[in-house]
């Protein structure tokens, strides 16, 4: 029997979350980690767009091939699909100011990165050892798909063993559905705030709008095919976005 006291989720009641200025998070260069080819624009689209206003290096490393989100296109079997989300993760990124030199292609398959992230351990601890990043964006470790999860333990294990220490700062993705989204230990030392991207949204937006093949019928052979729904845009396509930290 599990007797642990939970929480609420900080998502719960996000308009209520206090705002912080780039100023106070941007440290030098940042890192940002996707378990799949769009959750660095969902997430942290604005922040990427201000960041490089300033002219800071920002890297993207993309942890999956993506190609779960239509398995069963003909039009698009895993190669096709996988070189599609790449191509068009290139295309968000330029939108945002990030050149496709400093994109990451890491290529384990979708949906099973908890089963290959050891293996993928010691590509990290060099990747990272490399470009030393001053902050890194990764998803949110409570993220209900499993993939973001393992996407957190990956950076993790790979930062504990490179000795590295840079900021890191967590953002949401499916737990902004409140059907997906499950309470805190009571335990852990979390702080949640918002970010104001209004001057950016557009940019933004123009970047997700370059992911169609998750957004559009782009790839319409597929009836069990992935797509995001307006109501899950909605989220992140505001004039702001949400970052946690929390202790480990």
């Amino acid at each position: 029997m599990n007797n642990q006291v939970t929480i609420a989720s900080p998502l719960t009641d996000s308009n209520s979350l206090p705002w912080r200025s780039l100023k106070e998070i941007a440290c030098g260069s940042a890192l940002v980690v996707a378990p799949h080819p769009d959750d660095e624009t969902l997430g942290c689209g604005g922040a990427i767009a201000l960041l490089r206003s300033l002219n800071l290096m920002v890297r993207v490393l993309v942890i999956s091939n993506g190609t779960l989100s239509h398995a069963n296109s003909q039009k698009f079997p895993a190669p096709a699909l996988q070189a599609l989300r790449e191509s068009e993760t290139l295309s968000a990124l330029s939108v945002l100011g990030v050149e496709a030199n400093a994109v990451t292609f890491l290529r384990l398959q979708d949906g099973s990165i908890s089963a290959q992230y050891k293996g993928a351990v010691t590509t990290c601890v060099t990747y990272l050892s490399e470009i030393a990043p001053r902050m890194i964006f990764l998803p949110w470790r409570y993220d209900p798909h499993p993939d973001h999860r393992a996407t957190w333990k990956l950076i993790h294990t790979a930062l504990s063993d490179s000795r590295l220490s840079p900021q890191l700062i967590e953002y949401p993705i499916w737990d902004w559905d409140p059907e997906q989204r499950g309470s805190l230990p009571e335990s852990l030392e979390v702080t949640s705030w918002r970010l104001d991207i209004s001057g950016v949204v557009q940019l933004k937006q123009r970047a997700i709008a370059a992911y169609r093949s998750q957004t559009t019928d782009l790839i319409d052979d597929d009836p069990e095919g992935f797509r995001l729904t307006p109501e899950m845009l909605l989220n992140f396509t505001r004039s702001w976005e949400v970052y946690l930290e929390a202790k480990i």
